[in-house]
């Protein structure tokens, strides 16, 4: 790779007033921030489409004292949040950059939300995961984006867009959380009301896919992409695909001036007079890197994100370059998720995450020693990070989520989907093991049966009790709320009784990284002095987590993105007051879409 001294003089130019590396969440919310202040605005972007993770993502965002849940009465004071979080990061509190984040998210919401063609839906039935944490909200701290139909984003731009993740969808339809959801579980078990509902959803998509040969019933991350990208382009950035950036330039006093990309027509340099914005969403897909940092992961390939391929670290091998520090030491590397490979009959594997099925009665995570592990109800996080530490040395990080015949047929296991599509597509694939009795079902698995049969027997014992001495399932609004309402006493606890029993097989996986570069609470890069890099800015996963490498929340990825790169707008176009961004833009320029 060149140094910044050896670039070619011969490459054409553009000049802007911000240039941002990346088009996810943390990206898109620098890029519109600063072009609604009247900044002149490229995006660049590696892949050929625009949106990163935060696309493949639910699209909800932590984002306590938000202006959505104060206009439903809820007004909880910062200290609160602040409370919360010191428990759960413990000596990774930044209180600087914790404070600069609480500030501005009901900023950021409300500027999205009444300024932009970005709108949100409540969170308002979402709770903090460690609900007996001093602190933790049961509720409202949480905002997603609002479902958009892509009939309403030019189709130049919605050509740009990445697709819902398939293996989170329905036929490439995606279902968001809530009542969507819970309108199509309904209807596995015959409810007219929920059958009427999948109906007219899946209809619609059909015509879409016939019409458009794509989704266009935008939820979850690709509506959070989708609106971020309408808004963008309202306002005139000039986003451009297939166009990675290779290396930052710098003046003679070391300020970051612009960086020299590449395009299908070829090398350019792009010169920024105000400042760089990187975004280019953490180093996920840089094996070398999950070898040195990610725990049980031997060579750094056992390990399954769900971030692109692109994401290999390339913003923080840039700033590297000019100085910066790549933070390391935060209680997590990554977002672990746990997930499941899925083979399909063309060969590929897709990555299905582990969100919701966990939590639902009449299913158990065990290792092949046949032993639970963790409380499956709580996090994500927490199911990997509980995984991780029951591993013993030199034995790979593998669990099994096992479920009886009543819970496949009225809930998700893993790609599994319940009634009323057929499971014999996963079990002949060998996504889904199965036996007759618990004891079968451990010898297809590889588990050890006897210590199988009695962790079901002891589990389904406390269960029918409504109680879980080992892990306290159940114990927390959380699980409670991932859980099935209707199942009594205990949401989330049913025995797993009668057969046939079925299992998935669960590996490590992540969401994206944790551990990125250094920045202070204006979102500034900082270099290995901790001093700023004047002109470089950072959000999303390409910058430290502000959380320390701890999950308090589901979120807790979008929101800091969406705020960190509203705080780096505001930065570079020099706003000093929130009240700043309370008038409609002027005289901006139309966007243009280069390749």
């Amino acid at each position: 790779m060149m140094s910044p001294s050896q670039t070619p003089s011969r490459l054409p130019d553009l000049d802007c007033d911000v240039l941002v590396i990346g088009s996810g969440a943390g990206g898109l919310s620098a890029a519109v921030t600063a072009a609604y202040h009247g900044l002149k605005v490229v995006v660049v972007e590696k892949a050929a489409v625009c949106g990163g993770a935060t696309s493949w993502s639910g699209g909800w965002a932590w984002t306590p004292g938000n202006p959505l849940a104060k206009a439903a009465g809820v007004n909880e004071d910062r200290e609160l949040f602040r409370t919360y979080l010191r428990h759960r990061l413990g000596r990774n509190y930044q209180e600087d950059r914790v404070d600069a984040f609480l500030e501005a998210v009901p900023h950021m919401v409300g500027f999205f939300h009444n300024k932009t063609s970005l709108q949100f839906v409540p969170g308002s039935k979402i709770k903090d995961i460690y609900g007996d944490t001093p602190g933790a909200g049961t509720g409202h701290r949480s905002v997603g984006p609002k479902p958009i139909n892509a009939r309403r984003i030019k189709p130049a731009l919605r050509a740009r867009m990445r697709h819902q993740l398939y293996e989170t969808s329905f036929l490439g339809m995606g279902i968001m959380a809530g009542p969507d959801l819970a309108k199509f579980l309904s209807a596995s078990q015959g409810d007219i009301r929920g059958i009427f509902h999948a109906a007219w959803r899946v209809g619609f998509h059909l015509l879409d896919l016939l019409a458009h040969r794509r989704n266009m019933q935008l939820v979850n991350g690709t509506a959070l992409t989708g609106r971020l990208l309408k808004s963008a382009d309202d306002l005139g950035v000039n986003i451009r695909v297939s166009t990675p950036a290779r290396h930052l330039l710098s003046d003679e006093s070391g300020k970051v001036t612009g960086a020299v990309v590449s395009s299908p027509q070829g090398g350019l340099r792009i010169t920024a007079s105000r400042g760089v914005v990187l975004a280019a969403g953490g180093f996920p897909n840089d094996v070398s890197r999950r070898k040195a940092l990610f725990p049980k992961t031997p060579t750094g390939r056992e390990h399954w994100t769900l971030a692109p391929k692109e994401t290999t670290g390339d913003g923080i091998t840039m700033a590297q370059e000019v100085g910066a520090r790549f933070e390391t030491g935060l209680a997590s590397p990554a977002a672990w998720c746990p997930v499941s490979l899925v083979p399909y009959r063309n060969g590929r594997i897709g990555t299905f995450p582990h969100i919701m099925d966990r939590a639902k009665p009449g299913s158990i995570g065990v290792r092949r020693d046949g032993k639970r592990f963790v409380n499956e109800a709580n996090g994500y996080y927490d199911y990997v990070e509980g995984l991780l530490a029951a591993t013993p040395e030199g034995e790979p990080a593998e669990a099994w989520q096992i479920a009886d015949a009543a819970f496949v047929r009225k809930y998700p296991l893993g790609m599994a989907k319940p009634l009323p599509v057929p499971l014999f597509p996963y079990l002949r694939s060998g996504y889904l093991k199965k036996g007759k009795t618990i004891e079968e079902l451990a010898v297809a698995c590889g588990i050890d049966p006897h210590a199988l049969a009695r962790t079901v027997a002891d589990f389904n014992d406390n269960a029918r009790r409504g109680i879980d001495p080992d892990f306290k399932r159940g114990a927390t609004e959380f699980n409670k709320y991932g859980g099935d309402p209707g199942n009594t006493p205990n949401p989330s606890l049913r025995p797993l009784e009668k057969g046939p029993f079925y299992a998935v097989k669960i590996v490590p996986g992540s969401f994206g990284t944790f551990a990125g570069l250094a920045a202070d609470a204006r979102a500034r890069v900082l270099d290995t002095d901790g001093h700023p890099i004047q002109g470089l800015y950072v959000a999303g996963n390409d910058q430290a987590s502000v959380m320390g490498g701890h999950y308090p929340a589901g979120g807790i990825n979008l929101g800091p993105a969406l705020t960190f790169g509203y705080i780096a707008g505001r930065d570079l176009a020099r706003a000093t007051h929130y009240e700043d961004d309370g008038a409609p833009a002027q005289n901006q320029p139309r966007a243009t879409m280069a390749p």
